[in-house]
């Protein structure tokens, strides 16, 4: 009960001391088209329709899977529409994460942290061009995104399965470089922060990074903070669910938070 309530708590201080994302009062104008084009952009593109038909479907799958949850340390029996209920990133956020990836014209991108597929399938579907690489602890939930990637006939995901402390380094030899990556596995700061680090090798100025839950605990906003006064990071939007990082060396040193 006390973690709902501090949750509550950081929603609604963050909702009352946030900017909205019209990008009114913002003076840097690679921040200000962000907010504008992407932020704020109400389209619809007609991939939308497809992953969300097959969402509404997950959230009545009725089979039970052995989750097995590297964070915690966890394997349990889950309803594969629990999951979709639940845990996978809204309709929202997915369809934020599709116009991020196009907007940028991201080619490489990397998730650390696939679940049954939804947000993979809308960063992977923004572009055919799109060389997409998502990591994923849990064998059966690797396997229920294979046949959602399948079902939504995406050829240019590559799952890669396997605690991914142990995976990350040989993955990130696959890359060149990587122009988008969203952190969305282990959600202890250690963890995190231990990836963060490692991927730096391959960002470079253009590169995005979205981290998942910067208020799931206070140790993931230690980690948040941790990030955002990173040398290399230039700046960042909170948008509460979602923490957006930018390395453009021409930005100035800022931190913003908006409504979203």
């Amino acid at each position: 009960m006390m973690r709902r309530f501090l949750f509550l708590y950081k929603y609604l201080n963050h909702f009352f001391t946030a900017r909205n994302t019209g990008g009114h009062g913002v003076h840097s104008p690679f921040i200000f088209h962000f907010t504008k084009y992407v932020l704020n952009d109400k389209n619809s593109f007609y991939n939308f329709d497809k992953i969300e038909a097959l969402r509404s479907e997950l959230k009545k799958d009725s089979r039970t899977i052995d989750v097995l949850d590297f964070g915690i340390k966890d394997d349990r029996k889950v309803n594969v529409s629990q999951i979709a209920k639940h845990t996978v990133k809204s309709r929202k956020y997915g369809q934020l994460f599709f116009r991020i990836a196009n907007y940028f014209k991201s080619i490489s991108v990397l998730e650390l942290g696939t679940s049954i597929g939804i947000s993979t399938s809308y960063l992977a579907m923004s572009s055919k061009n799109i060389h997409c690489v998502s990591m994923e602890g849990c064998p059966a939930t690797a396997e229920i995104a294979n046949q959602n990637f399948k079902r939504l006939g995406l050829k240019n995901i590559n799952v890669v399965i396997g605690n991914i402390d142990e995976t990350l380094s040989e993955v990130l030899n696959v890359f060149e470089r990587l122009d988008l990556i969203f952190f969305d596995a282990n959600h202890r700061s250690e963890s995190l922060l231990n990836y963060f680090d490692q991927c730096l090798i391959k960002v470079n100025e253009n590169s995005i990074l979205l981290i998942d839950d910067i208020y799931w605990s206070g140790d993931m906003e230690f980690a948040w903070n941790k990030i955002k006064n990173h040398p290399r990071v230039m700046s960042t939007i909170d948008l509460f669910q979602i923490g957006v990082v930018f390395f453009n060396s021409d930005l100035n040193k800022k931190h913003y938070k908006m409504r979203f």
